[in-house]
């Protein structure tokens, strides 16, 4: 009597009928033999490689100070990305800053639970030698995969447009924020010191617009073979060293200065940059150098230990009139940015 295995994946779905021999799916392999059984259903499981090792942290941290500084980057780097911090422009009163923050809150909380959901999920479902065959170099592309393999082509055809849409959205609020700060804050405040005509502030900010694009579509390009996932977190450590120590110090802390906040974030900024280019990602894969002269994958830890102790010793040093000042009006700025009584409010 002649006896085939029958092969399912996860969602119960037919993959292929075989008779005796070898079944391969990616790194799984399961052996058979016909000779061996008469009939029934029979059950293989298919192990990854990694064995139960695949349940610990991933290739993406190799050490408990890049996990800490990991940890450091997606937590508070998420509180000093430019384009969410601008949408707290768009409420008109304390209550409603509240209200958003609520909400922005509950969505990245979830968004982080999904990743390794996805992530897994991924293992499971593209794992297979047609599946790693249609991958990109850097695996980015496995949640798009799995998409298809879960829902078909419809389901592919939705999750790309979201991809596509969140791109857009991500990279349009950046562009705004950056040009935004170098039109007004740098170029207006700064450097004009307020006397500037409105109709040149825009075109700074259109100029900014097409510069900031233009390195963007560089720095693509460059690392255009790497995990996103792993870049992701760089930038969130560069948030994380450069707005964050500023942000929380001006909500919390009273003996904080405009010289502590300006000389910390460039600490902040030039350290993280610096302990970035330094680092594996760059120093190696990019510039092809041997060794890394960081030996840790996310500089967090270090560059915003950094900012928070330069703009602390820049402000305690900081013994100007125009201190002072800005010390006395905390105590005002923090009722009315608790109760909301006496607060400005603003169109939305």
């Amino acid at each position: 009597e002649n006896v085939n295995l029958s092969v399912f994946n996860v969602l119960g779905q037919k993959v292929e009928t075989l008779a005796s021999g070898r079944y391969s799916a990616g790194s799984h392999t399961v052996e058979f033999d016909a000779s061996e059984h008469t009939s029934g259903l029979f059950f293989y499981r298919l192990s990854h490689e990694k064995g139960t090792a695949i349940m610990s942290s991933g290739g993406l941290i190799t050490d408990p100070i890049s996990a800490i500084s990991l940890g450091i980057a997606l937590i508070f780097g998420t509180a000093g990305l430019p384009h969410v911090l601008m949408r707290f422009f768009t409420v008109s009163d304390a209550k409603t800053a509240r209200k958003s923050v609520f909400y922005a809150t509950g969505f990245i909380g979830y968004f982080y639970i999904l990743t390794f959901i996805i992530g897994f999920a991924a293992i499971v479902l593209v794992n297979s030698e047609t599946g790693v065959q249609m991958l990109s170099e850097g695996g980015n592309t496995a949640a798009i995969h799995m998409a298809r393999a879960v829902g078909g082509d419809v389901f592919l055809g939705f999750i790309s447009a979201v991809a596509f849409a969140t791109i857009v959205a991500v990279v349009s609020g950046l562009t705004l924020a950056g040009a935004t700060a170098v039109s007004h804050d740098l170029y207006a405040c700064v450097i004009r010191k307020g006397v500037i005509k409105e109709y040149k502030e825009i075109q700074i900010s259109k100029i900014a617009a097409v510069i900031i694009g233009l390195i963007a579509v560089l720095f693509g390009i460059l690392f255009e073979k790497q995990n996103i996932a792993f870049m992701v977190g760089l930038a969130f450590a560069i948030a994380a060293s450069v707005n964050f120590p500023v942000l929380v110090l001006s909500l919390y802390w009273k003996g904080l200065t405009s010289r502590g906040a300006f000389y910390g974030g460039l600490i902040g900024l030039v350290s993280s940059l610096t302990l970035v280019v330094l680092g594996s990602t760059i120093w190696v894969d990019i510039l092809g150098n041997e060794t890394p002269i960081f030996p840790y994958k996310y500089p967090a830890l270090f560059s915003v230990t950094a900012a928070f102790v330069s703009i602390y010793l820049f402000s305690i040093t900081d013994k100007s009139k125009e201190s002072e000042k800005e010390k006395i009006k905390f105590d005002v700025q923090n009722v009315h940015a608790q109760i909301g009584i006496g607060a400005v409010e603003t169109d939305a």
